[in-house]
């Protein structure tokens, strides 16, 4: 039997008042336009490869010279978000990322790792992402403390990510695995943050959050969760550009674009059916075209 979902008309004041119940806050208001499209840098590391559409990045050869960069500053609150899109066995280490304050076209050369090479220049911050990459302790807090496992939040139960004065829709920071034939067992995966960090279709962004000193806070986001601030007193007043080091086993990635303000209604359209559904192969029993089927099981 296929599943009952209610029609659309039925939904929407359903949908409208979830719109009208989501506060902006400043950083996003209204007075604001949302950021414009991300792109990567046509300045890169010379064995990587940027599609027309400047949204994927690929290491054609070794496992070195993949250092990219987003093609204009990134505004307060803004994230840079990559999905792994491919990888590539027998390299030994994973995705680096972060900020930097240096102009990529004011580099005589782009250096062949981010780590150290491209830190050692100055005014860069640089992370690997890990296997088992774990939350960077607050301040204050035992470090033994903050890397204790819990269960992430639920998609529809706080749809909203708080790093410091942002809030940010966290339904496309979630990478989501391809369902299987037993995904009903596993439809956790629908909801929660259980991919781990350097898998295929995983989701890794960066962002800066300025404070009243006039310095930044760099955040890096894994998977819909914060990770903390993963480096202080970045200079919030100068113009910073996201670091994407595709490295090693790392082969391919695609930039992520992100709704700021209010969600649009294809996603609140979206998140009506993943809930109205048993599991996600539930969806392909549905009388919807093919492309929508997928975007409401993968994106």
């Amino acid at each position: 039997m296929s599943p009952k979902i209610t029609p659309l008309a039925l939904l929407l004041p359903e949908m409208a008042a979830a719109s009208a119940a989501v506060n902006l806050g400043a950083p996003w208001g209204l007075v604001r336009p949302e950021p414009a499209p991300t792109r990567f840098h046509p300045v890169h590391g010379a064995h990587i490869r940027v599609d027309a559409s400047g949204t994927r990045a690929t290491r054609v050869e070794s496992f070195a010279h993949g250092v990219c960069f987003s093609r204009e500053p990134l505004a307060p609150g803004q994230v840079f978000l990559v999905e792994i899109e491919d990888k590539e066995l027998g390299w030994c280490g994973h995705l680096r990322l972060g900020l930097t304050a240096l102009d990529p076209a004011s580099l005589p050369a782009v250096p062949e790792f981010s780590l150290p090479d491209l830190v050692s220049l100055g005014h860069t911050w640089v992370f690997a992402i890990t296997r088992h990459h774990n939350r960077v302790p607050p301040e204050g807090q035992a470090e033994a403390e903050a890397v204790l496992p819990r269960r992430p939040p639920a998609l529809l139960e706080e749809p909203y990510l708080c790093i410091e004065q942002f809030r940010i829709p966290r339904d496309r920071l979630v990478g989501r695995s391809r369902p299987g034939l037993y995904s009903h067992l596993l439809d956790q995966l629908y909801e929660l943050n259980v991919l781990p960090p350097t898998a295929r279709r995983s989701r890794l962004g960066v962002l800066f959050c300025p404070r009243p000193d006039s310095t930044a806070d760099m955040h890096i986001v894994i998977n819909g969760e914060d990770m903390g601030p993963s480096a202080r007193g970045l200079p919030a007043a100068q113009p910073l550009y996201a670091v994407v080091d595709v490295f090693a086993s790392t082969k391919s990635v695609r930039l992520i674009q992100l709704e700021y303000g209010l969600p649009s209604l294809q996603t609140l359209c979206r998140l009506l059916i993943q809930r109205s559904v048993v599991h996600r192969l539930a969806i392909d029993r549905l009388h919807l075209p093919r492309d929508l089927k997928d975007f409401c099981k993968y994106e």
